[in-house]
């Protein structure tokens, strides 16, 4: 749609009718930041059936205003009826920008809402940001931009894309990019509840008669506060067993790096990378990863980079807050053993604590 009298953040809530998606959470955050820095309103849409509960979760984590679509053909996604939903919604009251997990719902929906508003779209963010632009061809300076950077190029390019001409300015973003915000079950917000027509007609295109649910057994990267990883150098599938119990030790998950995945060492959903997932850890070791752009940029928001290789001149090393010059081969044995002896340490102290206590309360031990 033409630039006209926009205003207004809107992030789509994702969920699968028990939760809202974390990405989604993710999103209110980051346009929280930008709605207070354009002066403007936060407001979620949220469509399903059934779903009204989640409206009030969406506030206390800082949305001012709730989009509530109800109908019991909305009750599982489908493309068109969604896409048409979301469409009609932006035309009638007009954000200035609209922002997606790029996930995939989001990367299936957002683009064709994007076509239907005749707007721009930029897919896959990795930051945002707003402020104002000036087009040096023209001199016209345009107010309230949304920054939407990207890596271009297969990384090796960080480009930041604007969409001066068309509203609203919409993007899907990574998930696992910003932080969660916190909560404030007290926050007051707005639900309106918006009513529709849905029909028989090309907006139902597709019938869903049954949703199965499989247990995958996918790593769970996005929650995890300790991440290995292995790479390249752990030279196959037999090297990810150090990298597994290291893992193990430490209570954490199991990371990869494309080069590995690609090599068939371990399967797609332990990826992290330009490819793969972002995350964002308390502390990444990365065992065997040269250091590629592409990786890196699923792993630069972890608090703590700890890198292993025996190349000293590996770019890794470059990102790392520590870094182990040697054979990981060498270096992981020792580590997981003197983990294991202080854990076993800390288990003897504690059940002597236990015996010595017991029976007693915390009043009397204090």
């Amino acid at each position: 749609m033409s630039k006209g009298d926009f205003s207004g953040v809107w992030i789509y809530a994702g969920h699968d009718g028990s939760k809202i998606d974390r990405a989604t959470l993710e999103l209110l955050g980051v346009g929280r930041k930008i709605a207070e820095k354009i002066g403007a309103e936060l407001s979620a849409v949220l469509i399903g059936c059934g779903i009204k509960h989640f409206a009030y979760e969406l506030i206390s984590y800082g949305a001012d205003k709730v989009y509530l679509v109800e109908h019991e053909e909305l009750k599982y996604y489908t493309t068109l009826p969604y896409a048409k939903v979301l469409t009609d919604l932006i035309a009638g009251e007009k954000p200035e920008i609209v922002l997606f997990a790029a996930n995939t719902t989001g990367r299936d929906l957002a683009p064709r809402i994007a076509a239907r508003l005749k707007t721009g779209l930029t897919a896959d963010c990795t930051d945002l940001d707003v402020g104002d632009y000036e087009d040096k061809a023209s001199g016209k300076l345009y107010k309230n931009i949304l920054y939407q950077i990207r890596p271009a190029f297969g990384g090796d390019v960080i480009a930041t894309i604007v969409t001066p001409e068309r509203r609203p300015q919409m993007a899907t973003v990574r998930p696992g990019i910003f932080e969660l915000p916190k909560k404030n079950p007290g926050r007051d917000g707005e639900i309106i509840q918006c009513r529709i027509e849905l029909g028989k007609n090309e907006e139902q295109a597709v019938e869903i008669l049954k949703i199965v649910k499989e247990e995958r057994g996918e790593a769970n990267l996005k929650d995890a506060k300790i991440i290995v990883g292995g790479g390249r150098g752990v030279g196959g599938p037999e090297g990810f067993k150090l990298i597994r119990e290291l893992a193990k030790v430490l209570s954490g998950q199991v990371g990869a790096s494309r080069a590995a995945v690609d090599a068939g060492w371990i399967s797609y959903s332990h990826q992290i990378g330009l490819t793969g997932q972002t995350v964002r850890p308390d502390i990444y070791i990365a065992c065997g990863i040269s250091g590629a752009v592409q990786h890196v940029i699923g792993v630069k928001n972890a608090k703590i980079i700890i890198a292993i290789n025996k190349d000293p001149h590996a770019p890794i090393f470059d990102f790392a807050d520590y870094g182990i010059v040697g054979d990981l081969f060498e270096i992981l044995p020792v580590l997981i053993e003197k983990l294991k002896n202080i854990k076993a340490k800390h288990k003897t102290l504690r059940k002597m604590v236990n015996v010595q206590f017991r029976g007693l309360t915390w009043k009397t031990i204090k």
